[in-house]
């Protein structure tokens, strides 16, 4: 076995913190979306940037073409998207999503949530789990050579992660020292900058760190906890439930329910463990075969190759071989590690003698049998420590009987020197914990947000500026001459009767835009999409409110004959009033042009639209809740849900800059609302393939419907269909082209693996735990298939 054991030696601890950063072999993938960046106005940037443009044909597609208002408007900005290829699935984006200005988000519930993770979660973990730490602290300047050796293992394999925020000190040295939250704010803070290096924050670890730091780190302490001269499983063995309701002088009644109180909870998540321990006892006559086969395989090429490689010259070929060698050496060494502790733990528990039989016999009790009497679990729950019950929760039952059996002499055959150190913040931006940068969605948050109705368009002054100019006209007439009275009276009369028949045709465009956005409606009603129903529904309502003021205000105005008959007569007095009528005229002129005036500042400001920040991360409630074993609601630490903010190409010298800063608006800062897209890198979503983002342009006759082959595309929070991104929603001109962009994703492999801030219930498993206990020992001993003759076996 000497070409296998130096695999297993090599790979082990490299399996456990191979969480971090998982193998990704690049072979054979197809392209992925990297990266996404929307350029506003002009692209001219975008090759030399890196970034391919989305096209309709051979050219860029506009996605805002013919959007933009009319007088007084910005007037309208062309937007492409442009975006980068990888084939690493880690890297590539899994989907793309939209938010409106005054859609459903709110920051203040994402800090809110916060909070209460971090008083209701994250401190009463804290406060717990501490007791493993000071046992750790305890081991470690212990005089006793086994607490001694385990804790120093445990603080050398801690170092290899290391903490940012304390100059990338290593955890195993940082938690000998008080962490920041036991010596309280004020301690803290009178400390120097260099000595807070030497303190930890404890809180931000467990709730900032990535997911699977924060389990090796829980799992590593747990390890080193136990201060005791004997090992758990020494003491378990000694110890009967009547000792226990003996040791509270108390009568057997009152006893079971002190006892209950102390032991019940930890006695559940031990039961919880029971029938995947079982399964490992039971695999033992496979893994005795799996030993016996690992006798003649050599993976010393594999070694070479991962050993041989670099990165920065090595071309793709041959990174590709050695990650696949990477791969075959892992999965040998998590065989032969979970095989190795299979046998052991059998073999080992049949030396201990128990009860009537042997702590074998124990452990394959029937775990209904155990539920219906959960004090049969009291003595080994009693048989812990404080430290040890505190980490229950990160470590399994075979962990547990692993490293409950290893003497001093076992943690001298590990080594871990070589293991690359990585960041406890690896993979994690931590600008999501930043005040005010994250924005939370739901669908409940959506259904109670509906967006504001068009601001209509005041009508009164493009009544009172026609009849202005009418009058005007009159006094232009009188001016004149007789001889163009007649003429000029008609002109001014049907100047008058204009003001008439702008209200009427004010009313029959608008009659007609209701009855359209009707139709709409029942589109979207048909379709199910009950958010953009509600919206259209606010429109019509608002389109129907002008239309009712303007026919109210149609029925004030009465034909004044009176007023045409004066008109009539004062044309014969014409010659008499032509300095009163040029005066009047010139009066008239300058109201009218003052009338005009305003309507030009009316839409001007209506066109104003006053923009709010876009978050720079948004994330969805239900990727961010989930429930433990207790059917308790918890924050889940999933860091890779969080939708970030797609950069433009927006300056410094632009107008919007101040106030959305490099964030991307669909709509190019000159619509109704900005439209921000988002971009994930979600574990457990599947990648966009590069090849099949395609754009698509609709008339507005033409009917909108997926291309063949595709069930989605950028969307909306909280759907799935591909949304219209040249929408009237957010943009100006309802009869602007619709544009879609449709994608599809690689659906030949997902993983996930999200992970619990603190009180999840993923316990690390297989070789992760493996490794830190038996595993050299136990594969010398174990392919040799000979039983141990003692209590204590080495590690």
């Amino acid at each position: 076995m000497k070409h296998l054991s130096r695999a297993i030696i090599a790979v082990f601890m490299a399996v456990l913190m191979g969480t971090l950063l998982p193998v990704q072999v690049f072979a054979d993938t197809p392209d992925y979306i990297s990266e996404v960046k929307i350029f506003a106005g002009d692209y001219s940037s975008a090759e030399a940037e890196g970034y391919t443009l989305l096209k309709d044909g051979s050219n860029p597609v506009d996605l805002n073409q013919d959007a933009g208002g009319s007088l007084g408007s910005k007037g309208e900005k062309a937007v492409y998207l442009g975006y980068k290829t990888t084939k690493n699935k880690n890297d590539a984006i899994t989907d793309l999503a939209l938010m409106n200005m005054k859609g459903g988000y709110r920051t203040k519930d994402y800090e809110s949530l916060m909070n209460t993770q971090m008083n209701a979660q994250i401190i009463p973990f804290v406060d717990s789990f501490l007791s493993a730490i000071k046992e750790y602290r305890a081991n470690y300047n212990s005089k006793k050579a086994l607490n001694k050796k385990r804790a120093q293992f445990v603080h050398d394999a801690l170092n290899k992660l290391t903490d940012d925020d304390c100059g990338g000190a290593g955890l195993g040295d940082l938690l000998l020292n008080q962490t920041k939250y036991e010596m309280g704010n004020e301690a803290y803070n009178a400390l120097s900058d260099e000595q807070k290096k030497e303190h930890a924050d404890i809180l931000t670890i467990i709730a900032q760190s990535n997911g699977n730091a924060t389990l090796i780190m829980e799992n590593l302490i747990t390890r080193a906890a136990d201060t005791n001269d004997d090992l758990w499983l020494d003491r378990f063995a000694e110890i009967t439930y009547d000792d226990l309701v003996d040791a509270t002088g108390e009568t057997p009644t009152d006893a079971a329910k002190t006892l209950a109180k102390l032991y019940d909870d930890n006695a559940n998540e031990i039961l919880d463990m029971w029938a995947d321990f079982q399964e490992h006892l039971d695999n033992y006559d496979n893994a005795v075969a799996i030993l016996d086969d690992a006798e003649g395989k050599d993976l010393s090429d594999e070694v070479e190759a991962v050993e041989e490689l670099d990165f920065e010259t090595d071309d793709e070929e041959k990174v590709n071989e050695a990650a696949e060698a990477s791969v075959e050496i892992q999965y040998s060494a998590e065989e032969l590690a979970n095989a190795a502790a299979d046998v052991f733990c059998k073999e080992y528990l049949e030396t201990i003698d128990y009860d009537d039989g042997t702590m074998l016999d124990f452990f394959m009790q029937e775990a209904e049998d155990i539920k219906d009497d959960i004090t049969v679990l009291y003595p080994l729950v009693a048989s812990l420590t404080k430290g040890q019950k505190a980490g229950l929760e990160f470590i399994t039952l075979q962990d547990l009987v692993m490293f409950g059996s290893a003497d001093e002499d076992g943690y001298l055959e590990a080594t871990i020197n070589e293991l690359e150190a990585n960041s406890i913040y690896l993979g994690v931006d931590r600008a999501i914990y930043e005040k005010g940068g994250v924005a939370l969605t739901s669908d409940a948050i959506r259904s109670d947000v509906l967006m504001e109705p068009t601001p209509e368009q005041s009508i009164a002054l493009h009544i009172w500026s026609g009849v202005a100019i009418g009058l005007s006209l009159v006094g232009a007439a009188a001016f004149i001459g007789s001889s163009v009275v007649k003429n000029s009276t008609d002109k001014a009369l049907a100047a008058y009767k204009a003001s008439f028949k702008d209200l009427t045709d004010y009313i029959a465009k608008n009659t007609a835009t209701v009855n359209a956005m009707k139709t709409k409606l029942a589109a979207l009603e048909q379709k199910g999409l009950t958010e953009m129903a509600k919206t259209q529904s606010q429109n019509i309502k608002s389109y129907t409110q002008s239309i009712e003021k303007a026919q109210k205000t149609l029925k004030n105005m009465e034909y004044d004959e009176a007023f045409v008959e004066r008109l009539q007569s004062r044309s014969s007095m014409c010659s008499k009033m032509r300095v009163g009528a040029a005066v009047f005229t010139v009066a008239m002129v300058a109201i009218s042009a003052f009338l005009v005036y305003l309507d030009y500042q009316e839409m001007k400001e209506y066109y104003n639209v006053e923009f709010t920040p876009m978050p720079r991360y948004i994330i969805d409630e239900k990727d961010l809740i989930g429930y433990n074993s207790k059917g308790e609601k918890i924050v889940l630490k999933n860091q890779s849900a969080y939708y970030k903010l797609v950069d433009c190409n927006r300056t410094q010298n632009d107008e919007m800059y101040k106030v959305l800063g490099t964030g991307s608006d669909m709509n190019g800062d000159v619509g109704q609302q900005w439209l921000a897209l988002y971009a994930v890198r979600n574990e457990a979503m599947e990648p966009i393939l590069a090849n099949s983002l395609v754009a698509k342009v609709y008339g507005e006759d033409d009917e909108v419907k997926l291309p063949e082959g595709y069930t989605t595309g950028i969307h909306m929070f909280g759907t799935e269909a591909a949304f219209n991104l040249n929408s009237g929603l957010y943009d100006w001109n309802d009869s602007a082209p619709s544009v879609y962009i449709y994608f599809k994703t690689d659906n030949s492999t997902a993983s996930t693996t999200g992970a619990n801030f603190s009180t999840g219930t993923l316990a690390l498993s297989g070789s992760v735990g493996i490794a830190l206990g038996a595993v050299i020992t136990a594969l010398a001993m174990t392919s040799k298939r000979k039983k141990t003759e003692s209590k204590t076996v080495t590690a």
